[in-house]
């Protein structure tokens, strides 16, 4: 028997959410499955478990972004709120890279590259990328990949 789908994960734990009366979790998986549709009309097909997690992982940027401008505003009970969504939204995301294992990644990929500094950031963000989809954050793997590429340009 073929393994469930992320998108039929979501649609079983909508059902269960709904049974079990959990108003959050009904709530996030609905807006999530929203999301999901709509980026399969945008893209007229139906979505992978990678393009899935793309999505997960948008509505969990959003969610952090809407918890810092909520701290901002010292709202505390809209905090509290996108917390609770933020959590439920990561049980569908794999479990994340550690920084170490990020960075042993990052340096593999330049080593396989052969890449010489920071010219090459798009050649490494490239290769990595695919590779560590839904288990890191773009912005953090640029950091990453910045810093290295600038160390190796340092030395050379």
């Amino acid at each position: 028997m073929p393994e469930d789908t992320l998108t039929d994960q979501l649609q079983q734990d909508l059902y269960k959410a709904m049974r079990a009366r959990d108003s959050v979790r009904v709530s996030v998986i609905r807006l999530l499955r929203s999301s999901i549709g709509y980026r399969e009309k945008e893209t007229q097909k139906s979505l992978s478990d990678a393009d899935v997690l793309d999505v997960i992982s948008g509505q969990v940027r959003q969610r952090r972004e809407s918890i810092e401008m909520y701290e901002k505003g010292c709202r505390q009970d809209l905090v509290d709120k996108e917390t609770a969504e933020l959590i439920i939204l990561q049980e569908y995301l794999p479990s994340q890279l550690t920084d170490a294992e990020l960075c042993e990644l990052v340096n593999r990929a330049i080593v396989d590259l052969g890449a010489t500094g920071p010219r090459d950031k798009g050649r490494v963000m490239g290769l990595i990328m695919p590779n560590v989809r839904g288990k890191a954050e773009g912005g953090t793997v640029n950091l990453v990949v910045t810093k290295l590429l600038n160390e190796l340009e340092g030395q050379g």
